[in-house]
């Protein structure tokens, strides 16, 4: 038996007066124990199930409320590159490596393969594909001719924005977290699973900070609660000609169960609630300053330097060499980048940390990627090598995104390591 197939000792009873009442006994029995709710607003009936992403149960009740003919549109939650992903095999063919790394979104590519990983290993354990019920709910309303409804605001934003509130050591806390939190062995209980039911995948990965970070919690859960609400109200179906109202069924995550349906509730414009959570928060006016900071200092310690003699000068400039360079190739060898790669780190770390529009983390990924050049193969077993951390290394895309992480992060360090120590060095000096 699947381990979310348990039974339970409480039949599934909508309260007096609730709106579910409102639903064909039909639909109320087939939806079972999974929570549900139902909101009628603006000519529309919103028939919200909560589900795990994970659940054969949730699964397999999508299907059945799809096959009673009822509803007239299926909404999930769902983002356009989620739902190409869940859709699309061969999605991974289309990216463009260098364009990621130019863009700076290598770190957001790995933050979602982390996330992935996560996800099917949990998955794994039931024997059931990730969200496999959004899958059934796709497949379900094409099959009947259903428009489908993409509710759920793109996952780059979401975490952008649920950092952007973070102070630097929690938001690097939680990122590490999660990049290494798809390293674990640990199996995860039937129980844990269930607990899914009353929270979000999101939630669930980030739970340590989120239960006491407010912020965090704000960014993952509920702005996309009142996102999922207004994407819901902006593309509501148009009403029926016999004043029917027009039926949608939203498949979203239990843990959004309460907010989206209170905010579907809201008189809030939808228009003007999409817009605003959708804008990208501006970074800190301190992070803008930092790096043209470091290249001021370190460029007037030089000067310093050379002012009192060429010696000392030139020691100060090999620490800086060495140091940042330095740690910046030990990173790129941890990531098994290829010889040239890791000289390129040492010879180029020197050079970006001074110059804030480029990390070297673009320009040794670049290197990696132009000298191992990804196979079809690779692209198309990326998914289930960022799994482990053996296929993230034999994986020339994902090492590339290894080569990004730890030659930056080498370099990050050797920043300030090697800062301190030209500050030693000008005052041993003076």
């Amino acid at each position: 038996m699947d381990m979310t197939d348990q039974p339970t000792d409480q039949p599934h009873n909508p309260p007096a007066g609730s709106d579910l009442l409102e639903l064909p006994e039909t639909i109320r029995t087939l939806a079972g124990d999974e929570p549900l709710a139902v909101v009628n607003t603006q000519g529309a009936q919103y028939v919200l199930l909560g589900t795990a992403h994970v659940s054969q149960t949730s699964a397999a009740v999508v299907k059945d409320l799809i096959e009673t003919n009822y509803f007239d549109a299926v909404a999930v939650e769902l983002c356009q590159p989620r739902y190409q992903a869940l859709t699309e095999n061969n999605r991974w063919r289309d990216m463009d490596l260098f364009a990621v790394l130019r863009q700076g979104k290598a770190g957001m590519m790995m933050a979602s393969l982390a996330l992935s990983a996560y996800q099917r290993r949990i998955a794994e354990q039931l024997g059931i594909e990730p969200g496999a019920e959004m899958k059934v709910a796709v497949e379900r309303a094409q099959a009947h001719d259903l428009p489908i409804q993409l509710i759920d605001r793109d996952i780059g934003i979401t975490l952008r924005r649920a950092s952007a509130h973070l102070g630097w050591w929690r938001r690097w806390v939680m990122l590490n977290g999660l990049f290494f939190s798809m390293f674990s062995k640990e199996q995860v209980t039937a129980e844990e699973i269930e607990n899914l039911k009353q929270g979000d995948l999101l939630d669930q990965t980030f739970s340590q900070f989120s239960e006491a970070s407010p912020e965090l919690y704000e960014g993952l859960i509920a702005e996309r609660d009142r996102y999922m609400a207004a994407k819901l109200l902006l593309d509501a179906p148009e009403p029926a000609t016999d004043n029917q109202s027009k039926k949608v069924l939203a498949v979203i995550g239990a843990g959004h169960l309460a907010g989206t349906e209170h905010a579907l509730k809201s008189t809030a414009p939808p228009e003007t609630t999409i817009e605003s959570l959708e804008h990208a928060p501006p970074k800190s006016s301190l992070w803008k300053v930092v790096p043209w900071a470091i290249l001021v200092l370190v460029v007037f310690g030089f000067a310093v330097g050379f002012s009192r003699s060429p010696e000392l000068g030139w020691a100060l400039v090999s620490t800086w060499v060495l140091i940042n360079g330095g740690l910046s190739a030990v990173g790129a060898a941890l990531a098994r980048a290829h010889p040239l790669t890791v000289i390129v780190a040492l010879l180029a770390a020197p050079l970006t940390s001074l110059n804030p529009t480029v990390g070297a983390g673009m320009v040794t990924g670049a290197t990696e990627a132009w000298l191992r050049k990804p196979t079809v193969g690779d692209f198309d077993a990326l998914r289930d090598d960022a799994m482990t951390l053996k296929g993230w290394y034999q994986n020339r895309i994902s090492r590339v995104f290894l080569v990004f992480f730890l030659s930056n992060l080498g370099s990050a360090a050797g920043t300030w390591i090697a800062g301190l120590s030209m500050v030693s060095q000008l005052s041993a000096g003076s």
